[in-house]
């Protein structure tokens, strides 16, 4: 994606989406819930080896309750379900139909795990405090993300974590030449959807400029032993059914976000790669992949 790390599908201005169901844009009435959380549940499935890495860096806390702050469908909150049976895990999230996923995913994973509908950051104050709280690229999506991070901390028990996921590196799909069109295509897609994206944060009720040192933030937010651990997710060429869904959904939404920015022979050549009749697009190259870092920021919360 681009180097501030969001979701390949959160924008949620100008027609895009927002990633993950956290109240930005979640009430309208044209969303097609049903594709959205099919698509959302495929990312997170998609993306599961970073997930199940971050939280190993939490299993010497022993939680006893865990919150998932802007689950979506809930594909991580099962992850810490499964990895902490003996802990109460609530998916938090502002779209009660992605919950509901959520709760189907759990029954047929056979995993404990409550839901909250809250939205991001208004509705956290009645949520209770957690020994570990996850959140996975949801701040970016506030004006005033030091604001949201100090609600985050806020409830952590002393002495437990919060992990936020934010930063990264662009995510990378294509060979930088594709046999067509100019060569490069995926690092003009990363750049437009950069403008995109500062664009979102521009104009965001409330927006508030800040260098966005994440760790720096979590200890402005009070957090102590702050550190940041960069996950890779590594899928090689030839990609299996379910991933290779997920690019072209993302695919999908890099032509609606960004398609009006981009030069005729990149729209043409991204026009191409969607074509499910050609042989060179998405749909049947043998050298599609998926590679991405994943960025988790952990701190503490102080026992005294």
């Amino acid at each position: 994606m681009s180097t501030n790390g969001h979701h390949e599908h959160d924008h949620h201005k100008n027609g895009q989406h927002h990633g993950h169901g956290h109240g930005h844009g979640h009430s309208d009435a044209d969303v097609d819930w049903a594709a959205m959380a099919a698509l959302l549940e495929l990312e997170g499935e998609t993306h599961s080896p970073y997930v199940r890495q971050a939280l190993a860096e939490l299993e010497h806390l022993s939680p006893r309750r865990i919150l998932d702050i802007g689950s979506g469908p809930g594909v991580a909150a099962c992850q810490f379900a499964s990895a902490f049976p003996r802990a109460d895990v609530t998916a938090v999230d502002g779209a009660p139909e992605l919950l509901t996923r959520a709760e189907e995913r759990a029954k047929r994973l056979g995993v404990r795990l409550a839901t909250r509908t809250a939205e991001f950051p208004g509705g956290l104050a009645d949520l209770g405090s957690a020994d570990v709280v996850w959140s996975a690229q949801v701040v970016h999506h506030v004006g005033d993300q030091q604001a949201a991070l100090h609600r985050l901390a806020g409830l952590v028990t002393p002495g437990g974590a919060l992990a936020i996921v934010e930063g990264g590196l662009p995510s990378r799909y294509l060979p930088r030449d594709l046999g067509f069109g100019r060569p490069g295509l995926q690092f003009r897609l990363d750049a437009a959807m950069a403008d995109r994206f500062s664009q979102m944060r521009d104009e965001l009720p409330g927006s508030v400029a800040v260098a966005e040192d994440w760790p720096g933030m979590l200890r402005a937010a009070g957090l102590t032993e702050v550190r940041s651990r960069t996950f890779l997710v590594d899928r090689p060429a030839p990609l299996d059914d379910g991933a290779r869904r997920f690019v072209r959904g993302v695919l999908e939404r890099y032509r609606e976000a960004v398609g009006e920015l981009l030069e005729a022979d990149d729209l043409a050549t991204l026009d191409r790669l969607l074509d499910p009749a050609d042989a060179a697009g998405i749909d049947r190259r043998e050298d599609v992949f998926l590679l991405a870092a994943k960025t988790v920021h952990y701190g503490r919360r102080p026992a005294h």
